[in-house]
């Protein structure tokens, strides 16, 4: 016959070993958490050297993303052999479909380019990633800030200055490196666009460094001392004098 004292020891046993099994799942659903990003769409404005390589490490990472041009048929072997997750299109249906953009077009296009997609773009998170130094804006820039500037040319789209302060040989041959992963410099005015700014460097292999406003992207800006660094992130950090993000 059981004893009342042998079925609570029991009882106590097994609440302790349901507890361990929770405390040592905590850690692993956590880390799912803070590392799994749903897929996006990205539509990429220019799918020259750099549109077409930041944009693969995004197919690579599972994302959707469609390549623009004015030509998208001259797209047909970059999209081909990036399998299903590519497509090609024009610069209108690359903005229609993305969730976000990526703008890798020459910086003297961006006045065309935002009178010609103005009503598509607002409210878009766009990653722009272009250098005014060949082009006829450069004084402007030098002027009134690079990343003002382009908020200027695209009224009401969501800003952030990404993937311009290296070339784009430097980010295929650096990404998902191992860790000190190669840390990207971002800014931005909209905090909800920096967010999704910082996923989407994340899951293309780098490590985001949120560097402040968008009058602070003159920091990393080409020409700049911040401009080409293979760095990690608390060295870029401290290279263009902001505070490094906190170790997870």
């Amino acid at each position: 016959m059981t004893s009342s004292t042998d079925t609570c020891s029991r009882r106590h046993v097994l609440q302790l070993a349901a507890a361990a099994s929770l405390v040592t799942a905590l850690p692993i659903a956590s880390a799912f958490a803070q590392t799994s990003a749903a897929p996006l769409k990205i539509g990429t404005i220019g799918a020259g050297s750099l549109g077409a390589a930041v944009g693969t490490l995004w197919v690579k990472a599972g994302h959707e993303v469609m390549f623009s041009s004015r030509h998208p048929e001259s797209l047909k072997d970059l999209v081909e052999s990036l399998g299903p997750k590519a497509r090609a299109g024009t610069v209108a249906e690359a903005i229609a479909f993305g969730d976000a953009v990526l703008l890798a077009v020459p910086y003297e296009a961006y006045p065309q380019v935002g009178r010609d997609n103005a009503d598509a773009l607002k409210g878009k998170v766009v990653l722009d990633a272009g250098n005014a130094n060949r082009s006829s804006l450069y004084a402007e820039t030098q002027e009134n800030g690079i990343g003002v500037t382009t908020a200027k040319y695209f009224p009401g789209a969501r800003i952030v200055r990404a993937f311009n302060a290296a070339n784009n040989r430097l980010f295929t041959s650096n990404a998902n490196r191992p860790a000190p992963r190669m840390a990207i410099p971002i800014a931005g005015d909209d905090a909800k666009a920096l967010e999704v700014a910082k996923s989407l460097v994340s899951s293309a292999g780098f490590d985001p460094l949120v560097v402040g406003s968008l009058r602070d992207a003159d920091k990393f800006a080409m020409g700049t001392d911040g401009f080409g660094h293979v760095l990690p992130v608390a060295d870029l950090a401290a290279k263009l004098g902001v505070a490094a993000p906190a170790t997870p």
